[in-house]
């Protein structure tokens, strides 16, 4: 139908396009930022409460005061310092400010050289309107005077300049991936109205998944690191997709058939495969909806979205392109594609020694899996920033100069223990005992601020945060090594600790402040694992089983796809935790990784590799079902798509390596890591392991139990129906290896 109306269906595009734009024009400013927090999450239900009861929550900015001379306990200094925090309480947006000078000269809020101290705040709303509001104020927080030098730092200041540096690098990404995208197509078609009508379906791709974001923005939060995925997703599917469908044109009109007949035949062969491989890539990314956190499933929504809308221009819009274009998009004097090129030969080498060249193949990539063993979880901080982002210099002046954090503070609520002059003695030896946990700084309480065991300061001002007839909490400020390397040891000891003596036992004690949050974040993270891995093998399983008819092949797929996955853990972990080609890439290693990231480049690379399962599996397929002959179905099927497959590969992972020169370091680590397992899955899996496996499998490559045959046989697909008998085998000789041993 888009063939025989064509000029209408490209008009209609026309005007889907044009709206789409203009809807996505302001995507952009729908997209919000996000915390990592778990809803539902213990610590969440502590700052919930902290802020009902006591009007006390988990501050977000922070000042730093830099005296030029003396220390900030002289009188201009202090001076300087109390009006700063007066001014900054005027601030729209902010709810509470506290510093060093107003907490009674606070330890935990000086520096050890006492040059520096601090004005912290919390923001008022939602992160999206706080960081906005920062956004607003915070250059005018930074401020160099006669006395002081004031800089802006917290959370919130810098995940808004990583929110800002995403901003730029998919402003940057869309200058460098179009063009690039184009010269690439221009290569591999040698005719520019074929590479313009492939590059135009991933850019309308781009256009109406970000249209389509807005529109899920008006029901549910979206992040802006969404639109990242957006762009290279959308260029590298559109492209995939459409480069498919072009080669399976091609062959057709090489074949004889007219325009029309060529665009019905592709679309009717290569067009099942197109849609069951969008659905693999569809399928992996919905299930980053299954964790219950806005910033994964905003990738949800935008993988989603660009699957639907890349499949729709591949299946809709290019075939009536190519009936309006005809054999404008073939290369002049083009012959016809041997069946025994590159591929072929080589698929034929490997299988007939295929121990020689698949044992060294696997172990090379279980070596550049190794890595993974040591993978470690951790939580993100300002090392995400390049070193001269102001807010990432204000963190390290912090882990330098300041024994902890106190905008990391612990916050530990003791149900049932009033904050009232009757219970300082209780309150005070839970404060106390807090002091002595290993890797705690400071504990602030309702009777003074505690460290190593003792009192080292009455109460103040600002100890009234605590009083309260029905319970009472504690502040409790860990060291940098306390945060970064010990985390659960210290949350657990705080727990145990503030429970000793108290009617409640430790697991009515909550436990909240932002390290809390974040723990409670990663352990739902890493609990909600099995689950959706699970269910991506299985349904990608069901998926290439209705493909191939075979429950073997999706086996192997599986395998192989793990195996690729190894390969792109072990590069995070080496370059990213430990820190290898840091100084190449400009990053500084945390020594962990944040785990919702790599999680992510899970769902999206194993989706994608197998897009390219199913392009080589259906071409594999159809040649099997028309000769019966394994051996020959494997060298055939790899020549027909393994350019495909290559051409596909590099320009997706170009797309992906726009973002590896970020200087956000989650978008470098997304672009490294895809670019990574593109390119593997790509050479080794796809041009050693394959043939090697399906050589040693042979006819059980095919194999199926009757029950599961029966269901093939009703809802299974193919690029084409068998030519012939599966199973009558046809002339091996010409392919190197005798009918006799596939």
């Amino acid at each position: 139908m888009t063939a025989t109306r064509s000029r209408l269906v490209i008009w209609l595009s026309v005007a889907l396009t044009v709206v789409g734009l203009a809807l996505a024009a302001g995507a952009m400013d729908r997209l919000v930022l996000s915390r990592f927090e778990s809803p539902g999450s213990e610590s969440l239900d502590t700052r919930a409460y902290l802020g009902k009861e006591f009007d006390e929550g988990t501050p977000s900015v922070l000042l730093m005061v830099t005296a030029k001379q003396g220390t900030v306990d002289d009188k201009a200094v202090a001076a300087q310092g109390r009006e700063l925090e007066r001014e900054l309480a005027d601030q729209d947006g902010v709810a509470e400010v506290a510093s060093y000078w107003s907490r009674g000269n606070s330890p935990a809020m000086r520096g050890t050289d006492g040059k520096q101290a601090l004005v912290i705040a919390r923001m008022a709303g939602t992160v999206t309107e706080a960081r906005t509001k920062l956004g607003e104020f915070s250059p005018d927080f930074s401020r160099d005077t006669a006395l002081v030098k004031v800089r802006v730092g917290g959370g919130d200041e810098v995940f808004r300049q990583g929110a800002e540096q995403s901003r730029q690098d998919f402003l940057r990404a869309e200058m460098i991936v179009f063009p690039l995208v184009l010269l690439l197509l221009f290569v591999i078609y040698r005719r520019f109205s074929a590479a313009l009508l492939t590059l135009g379906m991933g850019l309308f791709s781009v256009i109406t998944t970000l249209a389509l974001l807005r529109g899920v923005t008006y029901f549910t939060e979206v992040s802006t690191f969404a639109a990242n995925l957006a762009l290279v997703m959308g260029v590298g599917l559109g492209v995939d997709y459409s480069l498919f469908v072009i080669n399976r044109f091609r062959e057709e009109l090489r074949a004889g058939r007219s325009t029309a007949e060529a665009v019905e035949h592709a679309v009717a062969n290569a067009g099942r495969t197109v849609a069951f491989s969008g659905l693999t890539v569809l399928v992996s990314l919905a299930c980053l909806l299954l964790f219950p956190f806005p910033f994964l499933r905003s990738f949800a929504y935008a993988g989603v979205a660009t699957v639907l809308t890349s499949v729709f221009a591949a299946l809709v819009i290019l075939p009536a392109s190519l009936a309006r274009l005809g054999t404008k998009v073939v290369r002049k004097n083009a012959e016809a594609r041997s069946d025994e090129g590159w591929w072929h030969t080589t698929a034929l080498r490997m299988m007939r020694r295929p121990l020689l060249w698949g044992i060294p193949a696997l172990v090379v990539l279980l070596g550049l899996a190794t890595p993974t063993l040591s993978l470690t979880f951790g939580v993100p901080d300002e090392r995400v920033l390049p070193k001269d982002v102001s807010s990432r210099m204000v963190q390290q002046d912090i882990r330098d100069n300041f024994a902890g954090e106190e905008m990391d503070a612990i916050q530990v609520l003791r149900p049932g223990q009033a904050g009232t002059g009757a219970n300082r003695a209780s309150i005070d030896a839970t404060a106390v005992a807090l002091s002595r946990i290993a890797d705690i700084q400071q504990v602030d309480a309702l009777t003074g601020s505690y460290a190593e065991g003792r009192k080292i300061s009455e109460p103040n001002e600002s100890s009234s945060r605590f009083e309260s007839d029905k319970d009472t909490w504690y502040s409790v400020v860990a060291s940098h090594h306390g945060l970064d390397r010990d985390i659960d040891r210290v949350l657990s000891d705080i727990r145990t600790t503030a429970a000793q003596g108290a009617s409640a036992d430790a697991n009515e004690v909550r436990i909240g402040g932002y390290p809390a949050e974040l723990k409670d974040f990663r352990t739902e993270l890493v609990d909600r694992l099995p689950l959706v891995f699970g269910l991506i093998l299985v349904v990608t399983f069901v998926i290439l089983f209705l493909m191939t008819g075979s429950v073997l092949l999706p086996a192997k797929a599986m395998v192989l796809n793990t195996l690729s996955m190894g390969v792109m853990f072990g590069a995070l972990v080496w370059i990213f935790q430990d820190g290898h080609l840091s100084g190449l890439l400009g990053f500084t290693p945390s020594g962990s990784i944040e785990p919702s990231i790599p999680i992510l480049m899970f769902c999206t690379a194993f989706g994608l590799s197998m897009d390219y399962e199913v392009f080589m599996l259906s071409r594999i397929k159809e040649e099997y079902d028309r000769t019966g002959d394994n051996v020959r179905a494997v060298a055939v099927g790899l020549e027909r798509s393994g350019p495909l497959i290559t051409s596909a590969a590099v320009i997706l992972a170009a797309s992906f390596a726009t973002y590896a020169s970020s200087g956000v370091v989650f978008l470098k680590m997304l672009g490294i890591g895809m670019v990574v397992v593109i390119l593997v899955d790509a050479t080794l899996i796809r041009a050693v392991l394959v043939p090697v496996f399906m050589r040693l499998a042979g006819k059980a490559n095919w194999w199926a139990p009757a029950p599961l045959r029966a269901v093939h046989d009703r809802f299974g697909i193919s690029e084409s129906a068998p030519a012939g008998p599966v199973g009558k085998r046809s002339d091996t000789a010409g392919v190197g290896v005798p009918s006799g041993r596939s």
